[in-house]
């Protein structure tokens, strides 16, 4: 991969942070270099719930021993009350939102994902870790979990991703995908790395949607093709790795005080940042 820098240190970045750091460095730099904590959102703590019990219900499927969605909900209850998170904090704070209103969202998504979204899905691959792509010119180590790997009808193979939230499905049932290409560009190249295969198929987003109504609580699909393409540049023409690259190994952490998570909500060092707003 070509690129107008020189040889770097390698650097370890996961793909589920990427967006974040072109949205704000300074955060970027505050959580995932200075390794700086803070509570889980009540969101996070039900997005990774809802990962926990459709992943299970997958992979029994891909095992040959399918369980039921009922079979599979404990998954998710078991991870909404965990004591740490996946990074290792047991505080949450659930805002608005009380863990047992979570729960029910969490469990009517779950059995919608089952029984709307994984029946027409061929998976091959379910939770897939990337321990690491090295990325020696740019001074990059990319890693990350690849949601689900799936075969379309023509046979190949391309990457789905799940994402919750409370505009995850638009009006119109289409997951939303507004944003999401860069992260899926790099889910791609990590995924191809772990299998060992071309992934020509476009990029599932596979949106559960977390509102408070039942009428609200839906699932859909949306496709992100040619999402790796921002990715790569030339000479002449960066991608969004090289200035990732440039952004990480000149230490030029700057603040993003028009984020629309620049606030101490989201943001471990928003107490003492000089570029908040």
């Amino acid at each position: 991969m070509n690129a107008p820098f020189t040889m770097k240190p390698s650097v370890t970045v996961r793909a589920s942070s990427l967006a974040e750091l072109f949205d704000c460095p300074a955060r970027w730099e505050a959580k995932h270099l200075l390794r700086m904590r803070m509570p889980s959102s009540g969101a996070a703590r039900l997005g990774t719930a809802i990962h926990a019990g459709t992943a299970l219900f997958d992979q029994a499927k891909l095992d040959g021993n399918p369980l039921t969605p009922s079979e599979t909900a404990g998954a998710l209850i078991d991870a909404l009350y965990a004591k740490d998170d996946e990074q290792g904090n047991g505080e949450v704070e659930w805002g608005d939102t009380k863990p047992q209103d979570a729960e029910t969202i969490g469990l009517t998504l779950h059995s919608r994902y089952c029984h709307e979204i994984a029946p027409k899905q061929d998976y091959v691959g379910v939770e897939v870790p990337c321990e690491a792509l090295e990325i020696t010119d740019l001074g990059l180590v990319l890693t990350g979990t690849t949601d689900r790997i799936y075969r379309n009808v023509d046979g190949e193979l391309g990457i789905a991703d799940l994402k919750s939230g409370a505009r995850a499905v638009g009006s119109d049932g289409i997951a939303v995908t507004s944003g999401h290409g860069p992260q899926m560009g790099v889910y791609e190249l990590i995924a191809e790395f772990a299998v060992g295969q071309a992934l020509t198929a476009p990029a599932q987003i596979i949106g559960l949607n977390t509102g408070k109504t039942a009428a609200s609580q839906k699932v859909g699909v949306g496709l992100i093709a040619n999402a790796r393409e921002a990715l790569i540049g030339d000479e002449d023409s960066p991608g969004l790795l090289q200035h990732a690259s440039h952004i990480i190994h000149s230490g030029q952490f700057y603040g993003n005080p028009k984020s629309v998570l620049c606030s101490a909500k989201y943001c471990p060092r928003h107490s003492t940042c000089k570029f908040k707003g």
